[in-house]
């Protein structure tokens, strides 16, 4: 089947998909039921459907349409590179000018320190690179035992048995062995779900010392690394404490552990810094890059590692690591071209100081309406607690999920993309979406919440 003239009717799609895909994160059997829904064309903040109808999309992909979509010069740069070279490895002591110069750009945007660039595919990729970066560092340095990295609960890193194991999502970890041995947990900054009785400071104070607390029992002699994303992203945009992230910083100082930040979903903007460690004053000796590297457009990820890392690293012999499509040219390009318009047309500054206050404010409007519970926002990155009793901050106890799916299902049916995660829904909508477009959203958010308070009161759940 050839697409270019003609695309077949949308039923004809769904059975294809039905009868051949195998989707991520999903019951295909309840799927294939229901059929999936065909998106066929975006331009902007807004996707078609195969029908023709338009939404909103308010999670720019998968956290990841930074720039947009339809911008013809991250196509056309692809093209050039395609003409001129459409592959080559970076193995065997080769490279080509891409790899070199997004190499040289991503160590000239990253926070001080973070000199050196291995290139994946993926932030899976790029994080199952930095568990075996963060155990070859410390090998290298005499200490082989130094091998546990931290992680926390509810944490997402990636769906590969490395990054997965890193990842702290229990319904990922009922499955296939994970995670795999000397990747340990501590709990998440939520303080929304998990705070009790304790202050946000206090609370996010008492999250970071289970770090301490943590590496103490396991012995500092045995563990390499502690890794988290700055916000939460799948999670729930959990956003943490004030009092979190420099409680985390001084505790990896202290106890000479590796601080890997997972700039997936931050990265190139979201929080309205370059990176969610800017905004948080983290300094990271690793940081995970992908998604926003190139907008979406292409696949590419990477590990962003310190000087102090990568001259133990290039000073010990092979790495035996690496991936065939490890700085692939055509990826790279393209992220250059994206990084290129984030900067000359001040994508980053228009988060920071148009778009995302704006989303601010409306979005936390939204904390009035009777099913919500919490409204939480960071830059273009935020999340609705949805709660039977707001005062107290309920749970729906034996039907946890319920009020977030049917909440999805009615943003869909109001014409905007969000995204459920059990009875949160999240938002990160593409950084260059206007102030009239953030009050399309809001506004289609609020008739969404609407008619799920209306269908839950029907179902005895409010």
């Amino acid at each position: 089947m050839t697409l270019e003239s003609n695309v077949p009717p949308t039923d004809t799609l769904q059975e294809l998909d039905a009868a051949h895909h195998l989707h991520p994160f999903t019951d295909g059997n309840a799927l294939n039921a229901e059929r999936a829904r065909v998106i066929a064309a975006a331009d902007g903040v807004m996707i078609r459907d195969a029908e023709g109808r338009e939404f909103l999309d308010a999670m720019a992909g998968l956290w990841c349409v930074n720039i947009g979509y339809g911008r013809r010069e991250l196509a056309d740069a692809a093209t050039r590179q395609m003409r001129k070279l459409p592959y080559y490895n970076t193995f065997f002591h080769t490279t080509h000018p891409p790899a070199v110069a997004l190499s040289a750009k991503l160590a000239e945007l990253a926070p001080g320190g973070l000199s050196h660039v291995f290139f994946a595919s993926s932030g899976s990729e790029a994080n199952d690179t930095n568990l075996r970066i963060a155990r070859r560092y410390w090998a290298a340095k005499g200490q082989p035992g130094k091998s546990v990295v931290i992680s926390r609960l509810n944490a997402y890193h990636g769906s590969t048995m490395g990054s997965g194991s890193l990842g702290g999502m229990s319904y990922m970890h009922g499955q296939d062995g994970l995670p795999i041995p000397d990747i340990v947990h501590i709990g998440q900054p939520y303080w929304y779900a998990e705070g009790g009785n304790l202050s946000p400071v206090d609370f996010g104070l008492a999250r970071a010392r289970e770090l301490e607390e943590t590496i103490g029992k396991l012995g500092e002699d045995r563990v390499a690394a502690f890794i988290a994303e700055p916000i939460q992203g799948a999670g729930g945009v959990i956003i943490p404490p004030d009092s979190y992230w420099p409680e985390i910083q001084r505790i990896c100082d202290a106890h000479d552990i590796l601080l890997i930040a997972d700039e997936v979903i931050c990265g190139f903007g979201r929080t309205g810094e370059w990176f969610g460690s800017q905004s948080y004053g983290i300094r990271p000796d690793i940081m995970t890059v992908a998604k926003g590297l190139s907008s979406g457009y292409l696949p590419i990820g990477a590990s962003v590692v310190s000087s102090q890392v990568a001259d133990v690293l290039n000073a010990s012999g092979e790495f035996n690591h690496g991936y065939t499509y490890s700085g692939h040219p055509v990826a790279c390009a393209v992220a250059l071209e994206n990084i290129r318009i984030l900067e000359e047309e001040g994508i980053v500054d228009h988060a920071k100081n148009v778009a995302g206050p704006c989303l601010a404010e409306r979005w936390m409007e939204l904390g009035d309406h009777p099913l919500v519970g919490e409204v939480r926002i960071r830059g273009l990155i935020g999340a609705i607690e949805l709660s039977p009793d707001r005062a107290i901050r309920a749970p729906f106890e034996g039907h946890c999920g319920r009020a977030g799916r049917l909440c999805r299902e009615s943003c869909f049916e109001n014409q905007v993309v969000m995204r459920s995660v059990y009875d949160t829904m999240v938002i990160s909508p593409p950084l260059i979406i206007t102030e009239g477009e953030v009050e399309i959203l809001v506004s289609r958010a609020r008739s969404a919440l609407d008619r799920t308070l209306t269908q839950l009161q029907v179902e005895g759940l409010m």
